[in-house]
């Protein structure tokens, strides 16, 4: 059980796994006006950048967890590095279907809503954690204007573009899942560039120490393709945001 390795290879020199800058990210944990003890957790939690910050600076606790072994083996030594290993845990495993053992203050998917089969089925599955009154936090992508054709939605790594609502429309969708929409901190161009950008070195360093390595041509053909099409798509269609929720 784990991530496929083209994924840790492309992100294998990011902290934050979606297009959120550091200043974005402690913005967002001090929007939320909690205090020191608050409990998170917090499912797909990648290298655990979120809950490690969030613990040092605003005395969160919580728990992250993480398909990718690889993860969380780092989000376990950033932890450790920021000197929060006593306030907060990572465990490997399939974040799909994982539930608290106790009720949390806020419940986050940030950016991996596939574990709960969209957005509707991810809300389902965090308000299993959540105590009544908690924040829920979801990241999730949305069309910045509408895609011409669907061609120029599966360049953006879409299926299809009824993939992804219009930013009205996605918290349109909240609420009729029945939550309020109660805070949002949404990527800019600059930090999508930053997120997408370090990808690609990371892949071209990669190359030149592995170039007999079986994924070798899947990764050349991704770092020879992808930066023209982030240009000419992702970068000009697609956004993302990380939105706070209370259900009503």
């Amino acid at each position: 059980m784990d991530l496929p390795r083209i994924f840790t290879i492309r992100e294998s020199g990011h902290r934050i796994h979606n297009p959120m800058s550091a200043q974005k990210l402690a913005a967002l944990g001090e929007s939320l006006r909690l205090p020191a003890g608050t409990r998170v957790l917090d499912l797909a939690s990648g290298s655990g950048e979120m809950l490690c910050t969030w613990a040092r600076d605003l005395g969160f606790t919580g728990t992250g967890v993480d398909i990718s072994t690889v993860f969380t083996e780092q989000a376990r030594a950033r932890a450790a590095e920021l000197g929060v290993a006593d306030r907060v845990d990572f465990l490997h495993g399939d974040a799909a279907g994982h539930v608290a053992d106790e009720p949390v203050d806020v419940a986050a998917c940030v950016g991996a809503t596939w574990i709960g089969n969209g957005v509707a089925g991810t809300t389902e599955l965090l308000d299993g954690s959540l105590r009544p009154g908690g924040l829920m936090l979801i990241g999730e992508p949305f069309w910045r204007r509408t895609t011409p054709d669907e061609e120029t939605a599966k360049a953006c790594h879409a299926t299809t573009a009824a993939d992804f609502l219009l930013l009205p429309e996605l918290i349109e969708r909240f609420q009729e899942l029945g939550y309020d929409v109660v805070e949002m901190m949404l990527a800019d161009q600059d930090s999508w560039d930053r997120y997408a950008a370090a990808q690609w070195l990371s892949m071209r360093r990669w190359l030149d120490r592995n170039p007999d390595d079986e994924l070798a041509p899947e990764v050349r053909e991704e770092l020879t393709t992808e930066p023209a099409r982030y240009a000419r798509y992702g970068r000009e269609y697609l956004s993302w945001g990380v939105f706070t929720l209370m259900k009503r």
